[in-house]
């Protein structure tokens, strides 16, 4: 891999600290309610039983971030997966929708503000499209703020006609809505039913943001809303070649159901939904994942991601089979991100990084 190749990670997972605490960004009238526990929500019931981050390293703080994650890796951007991404599951609706403004402006201060590399994601409340739609429009006012996180669980799948406003304002702001996992199980089952132990749900975690992805296809999101793109994190890869052949498929014969469709499942799919790539599926052979991303069309559809600084963190240089060619290398570690989020091309940060180039920490 060329070590001098600027990549773009699309998934880091900033902390608070006591040095950094989210709490007084709680808006005033909210705070008593917070000390009430009204911002009580579901867990999700399934924990790690090793821990879910690295024991070697730190993410709560952005100058020890930077140091250790993006000048180590020539990262030359990384987008913030704020821990604000659960706010759709608070029990109060109120309180879940002030909890998300104030990990916004948390994730404003604490990382966007002491580094430009660090892009935010806009967190909301799905349980109140009204006041998520004017959370997307002030946040979407910051720049470096590149797409709307949400988790893949949800009370209502996402292509829910009761969910436009908060698609409108995407669509009026060209921002991606990003689908991370956080909450799955959280309403007391998982697809099929409730798994046993975290093996099992960490396991199952793509079949909640296929059963997502299918629902904003077939409820005709990307026809209504032609400027939203779909960003699918950490939930695998490999399962798309099935969903989408199998959508394409029952168009065929059950178009009539979904008359606002104007084209094939997959010309949508490939259009408007990007993955990142952590965690890949492991072939037992490295060309079969290159068979795969033939299929799937990673020159288009693939990001970047490390999931920095989870236990099952990708390294840049072991996450893909060493045969990959040059084109498709530059496309998932760099330009395809860029795209999406609008950021300069691979040859102007290249310049830009070499012009400023840090040594390398060893």
């Amino acid at each position: 891999m060329d070590d001098n190749l600027p990549l773009i990670d699309c998934d880091i997972h900033p902390q608070p600290s006591k040095e950094n605490p989210m709490e007084p960004h709680i808006p005033e009238a909210f705070r008593e309610a917070m000390r009430q526990g009204m911002h009580g929500a579901p867990g999700p019931g399934y924990l790690n039983p090793f821990g879910v981050n690295r024991r070697d390293i730190r993410c709560d703080n952005p100058i020890e971030a930077g140091r250790t994650h993006l000048d180590r890796y020539n990262i030359a951007y990384g987008v913030l997966q704020s821990p604000g991404l659960r706010a759709s599951i608070t029990n109060s609706i109120d309180t879940g929708s002030a909890i998300a403004h104030a990990w916004n402006d948390w994730q404003m201060k604490t990382w966007m503000d002491v580094d430009s590399r660090y892009l935010g994601s806009i967190c909301i409340n799905m349980n109140d499209p009204i006041e998520s739609a004017k959370e997307i429009r002030r946040c979407a006012q910051r720049k470096g703020m590149v797409q709307v996180v949400v988790t893949g669980e949800a009370q209502k799948l996402y292509g829910d006609r009761s969910y436009f406003p908060i698609w409108e304002a995407c669509n009026e702001h060209s921002l991606p809505v990003c689908m991370h996992p956080g909450a799955e199980g959280s309403y007391g089952s998982a697809p099929g039913g409730r798994p046993s132990t975290y093996f099992e749900w960490h396991s199952a975690i793509p079949l909640t943001h296929q059963a997502q992805l299918i629902s904003i296809i077939c409820e005709g999101i990307f026809e209504k809303f032609p400027r939203t793109k779909l960003v699918i994190c950490e939930a695998g890869y490999a399962w798309l070649a099935h969903t989408m052949w199998r959508l394409d498929k029952n168009f065929k014969a059950l178009r009539a159901a979904t008359p606002w469709l104007k084209r094939l499942p997959s010309e949508y799919i490939f259009d408007h939904v990007r993955f990142t790539s952590q965690p890949l599926e492991e072939t037992e052979k490295p060309e079969h994942m290159l068979w795969m991303f033939e299929i799937l069309k990673a020159e288009r559809t693939l990001c970047f991601a490390t999931d920095f600084p989870h236990w099952d963190f990708d390294e840049p240089s072991r996450a893909f089979p060493k045969k990959m060619s040059d084109h498709l290398r530059k496309r998932i570690f760099y330009e395809n991100a860029a795209e999406l989020y609008g950021l300069p091309s691979l040859e102007e940060t290249t310049a830009k990084m070499a012009a400023n180039r840090k040594p390398a920490l060893v």
